[in-house]
């Protein structure tokens, strides 16, 4: 006969006597292979640092940290973007909680052609998706781009008597859209209100253009924020959005910094 395993105690499962709920318990920093879809119908591989987690109702002493493992790797060696609402629903299911939440971060690429030359080079993106379900029925999804962009000072143009300074800036897009939008549809967005994007490969004939492009661009980070708040609110499908820029200021040991967040209606 097969020797018979004992059964092991469960301390998750015992009773906490502080009476104290936590809001959110899981797992960080934990890396997995996704697939995304690219607007212009492929799609690209990437990895993204994961973070998972449910809500912990006052009485049990500590949740199933196996399971959110176990809920993830269920869905193969590759999770496809289209299944990543999935994962809180499953959370739900077995932790038996009333409200989960996950976050998935990677880096997106894509191939921008300098602006004269045209010679291709890849650029890298932040996106973030966060994806939330709730044993009520509701759910939220945000997606977040974070892009890195040129800035021109209107204030150094407009004093210095030999150009003006500018430096990189980094755009965090956050926001809620009533039906799926693009990642690249927000980095587009992002870019277009800078004083100038940025791009991985340029020849002389393409730093002249970016160099006269920024300084007919100036932008405050002020400008900057509202740029891209004044294109989000153009677009009836985004319902909210939280726009952040921090200039990596080139004169100063200093960054500057804006935000605007619109609620939802």
């Amino acid at each position: 006969m097969p020797e018979q395993i004992m059964p092991l105690k469960d301390t998750q499962n015992e009773r906490d006597h502080r009476n104290i709920a936590i809001d959110r318990v899981g797992v960080k920093a934990l890396r997995f292979p996704v697939e995304v879809r690219e607007k212009e119908g492929g799609s690209q591989r990437t990895v993204a640092t994961t973070a998972l987690a449910v809500d912990l109702p006052e009485h049990f002493k500590g949740t199933h940290m196996s399971r959110f493992v176990e809920v993830l790797n269920s869905h193969g060696n590759c999770l496809d973007v289209r299944e990543m609402k999935k994962v809180p629903e499953e959370l739900l299911e077995r932790l038996e909680a009333s409200k989960a939440h996950v976050e998935f971060e990677f880096p997106f690429f894509r191939t921008k052609p300098a602006p004269v030359t045209g010679k291709g080079g890849v650029l890298d993106y932040t996106v973030r998706f966060e994806v939330e379900a709730c044993a009520n029925g509701d759910s939220d999804f945000v997606c977040t781009v974070m892009v890195p962009v040129a800035t021109l000072c209107p204030c150094s143009k407009a004093i210095s008597d030999y150009g003006a300074h500018n430096q990189r800036g980094l755009v965090t897009f956050a926001v809620r859209a009533k039906r799926p939008i693009w990642v690249e549809d927000l980095i587009d967005l992002v870019e277009s209100s800078a004083s100038c994007e940025l791009y991985s490969l340029l020849k002389r004939p393409d730093e002249k253009y970016v160099t006269e492009r920024a300084y007919d661009n100036p932008v405050f980070v002020e400008d900057l924020v509202r740029n891209v708040a004044s294109k989000a609110n153009a677009q009836d499908n985004i319902v909210w959005y939280r726009v952040e820029a921090e200039n990596f200021e080139s004169i100063h040991n200093h960054n500057a910094y804006a935000m605007i967040e619109k609620h939802a209606e």
